[in-house]
C-alpha cells in the first residue's frame, strides 16, 4: 500500500544515514520504455538542497522528446519535472522550506549568472546544462543502481520519476493544504508556461485578440489565461476535435480545425488585420511561419513549443517590417515561488480549471500515461506515486 502524505516512506530498506532506495522509472535506451529500478539516492545534502518525497508528478511532452533522445540528456537517466511532494529534509543552508511541508517542483537555476540575477531565472545562462545535463552543474550525480554503476538524475532539478526526489531550495515552492497536492505537479512546467506566456510575458491586454496553436496542455493554459487576460478573441487551432470542445468550454472564442480548414484564411477572417498575439506551441517549423504570417502589424508570435534541436523555421523578412516581433518564451518567465500561488488562488477562484486536463495513473503504469498523451487520449497524465 502506498504511504500517506506526511507518512514514513515504505522504500528504506536500504537506507542509511547518507543514502535513500528510491524506486525509479529508468530510461536507459533511448526510444525504450521506462523501467522500474530500484536505486539509491545519496542524500548526503548540499547545504540548498532538499530531499522530497513525491507524492505524484506530471508526465510532459518534454519528458517524452529526452526519451526519445531529441533532446540530449544522457542515458540511463530517471526524467519526470512536475512533481509535487512532502520535504523530508533539508539542507544546512535552506530556510525557506522544512521537514514536512508540501511543495512543487520546478524548473532549476543557477542563482548567480546576470539573467539570474535580474530575476529572469528562465533564462539562467546555464539553463541547459543545469535542466537538461543530467548531473549537478558541477557534474557530480546522486543516483546509482543496484551495481553502483551512476544513473544520471537531477533532470531539471528533481528527476521526479522516482518515489523521491533531490531539489535544491531555488526550485520547490511551498504549497497549503487547500488543494490537492496530487493536482499541483503540473503548474511547475506546463501550466507555468502557457498561464505564464500570456500573463507574464506578453501581458496580453484587454480587448486583444489571441491565436493559440496547439491545444495540449500548454496550450489550453494559454487558453485560460487569454480569457483571465480579457483577450476579446481566443482562437485555439488545433487537429483533434475533442481538445478544440474543450478550449471552448475554457474560454476560446474561436476554434479552428487545422486538417479541415485554411487555418491562415480563417484567422484573417475573424480578426480582420491579423491577430496581436499569436502563441506557436506545437514545435512544428510550418507553424511558426504561420504564427508570423497570421500577424497584425506590430503583432508579437510567441514560440513556446519545444523542438527537436536543430530545428529551423522559415519567416518571410519583410513581414516584420511591419513592425512584428518574433520571440521565444521559456517557462513562461515564471518566478515560480510568485507565480505558482497565483496559479493556484486563480483555480480556487474558478477562473483556471486546470484539473480538468488531468487525467491520473497510478505510477506503474507510466508506459501507458506517455503512450495515451502522445495518441492524444488525454491532454496532461499525472502518476500518483505515494497517495
Amino acid at each position: 500500500m502506498a504511504a500517506e502524505e506526511g507518512s514514513p516512506s515504505p522504500h528504506t530498506s536500504r537506507s542509511t544515514p547518507s543514502s535513500q532506495a528510491v524506486r525509479a522509472a529508468v530510461v536507459r535506451d533511448g526510444g525504450g520504455p521506462f523501467l522500474f529500478e530500484e536505486l539509491e539516492l545519496d542524500t548526503a545534502l548540499r547545504p540548498d538542497e532538499v530531499l522530497v518525497r513525491v507524492v505524484a508528478t506530471g508526465v510532459c511532452q518534454t519528458d517524452v522528446h529526452v526519451r526519445d533522445q531529441a533532446l540530449p540528456t544522457p542515458l540511463p537517466a530517471v526524467l519526470g519535472h512536475e512533481g509535487a511532494g512532502v520535504v523530508e529534509r533539508v539542507g544546512s543552508g535552506v530556510t525557506t522550506v522544512v521537514p514536512g511541508d508540501r511543495v512543487i517542483m520546478s524548473y532549476q537555476a543557477c542563482g548567480h549568472c546576470g539573467p539570474c540575477l535580474r530575476g529572469q531565472y528562465t533564462y539562467c545562462e546555464s539553463a541547459f546544462p543545469i535542466n537538461f545535463g543530467g548531473s549537478r552543474l558541477d557534474g557530480t550525480n546522486a543516483l546509482s543502481d543496484a551495481e553502483g554503476a551512476p544513473v544520471h538524475g537531477h533532470f531539471f532539478g528533481q528527476s521526479s520519476f522516482a518515489t523521491h526526489s533531490l531539489a535544491t531550495e531555488r526550485n520547490v515552492v511551498k504549497v497549503d493544504d487547500s488543494v490537492p497536492l496530487e493536482l499541483l505537479g503540473p503548474l511547475g512546467c506546463g501550466m507555468q508556461t502557457g498561464a505564464g506566456a500570456v500573463l507574464n510575458s506578453l501581458r496580453v491586454s484587454a480587448g486583444s485578440s489571441v491565436v493559440v496553436i496547439g491545444a495540449g496542455a500548454v496550450g489550453l493554459a494559454a487558453v485560460m489565461a487569454a480569457r483571465v487576460a480579457g483577450a476579446a478573441s481566443v482562437i485555439a487551432v488545433d487537429v483533434i476535435p475533442e481538445r478544440l470542445a474543450l478550449a471552448a468550454e475554457l474560454g476560446a472564442t474561436h476554434t479552428v480545425n487545422g486538417k479541415e480548414e485554411d487555418t491562415a484564411a480563417r484567422i484573417a477572417e475573424i480578426t480582420g488585420t491579423g491577430a496581436d498575439y499569436v502563441l506557436e506551441i506545437t514545435g512544428r517549423p510550418e507553424m511558426l511561419t504561420l504564427a508570423v504570417d497570421a500577424l497584425a502589424p506590430l503583432g508579437t508570435a510567441a514560440l513556446i513549443g519545444g523542438a527537436p534541436a536543430g530545428t529551423r523555421a522559415q519567416v518571410d523578412m519583410n513581414t516584420l517590417l511591419g513592425g512584428r516581433t518574433v520571440r521565444g518564451i521559456a517557462q513562461g518567465d515564471s518566478v515560480p515561488q510568485l507565480f505558482l500561488p497565483r496559479l493556484i488562488d486563480l483555480y480556487k477562484a474558478g477562473e483556471f480549471p486546470f484539473d480538468r486536463l488531468v487525467a491520473f495513473y497510478d505510477f506503474d503504469d507510466i508506459n501507458q500515461a506517455v503512450a495515451d498523451t502522445r495518441s492524444g487520449k488525454v491532454i496532461k497524465p499525472v502518476l500518483r506515486i505515494h497517495s
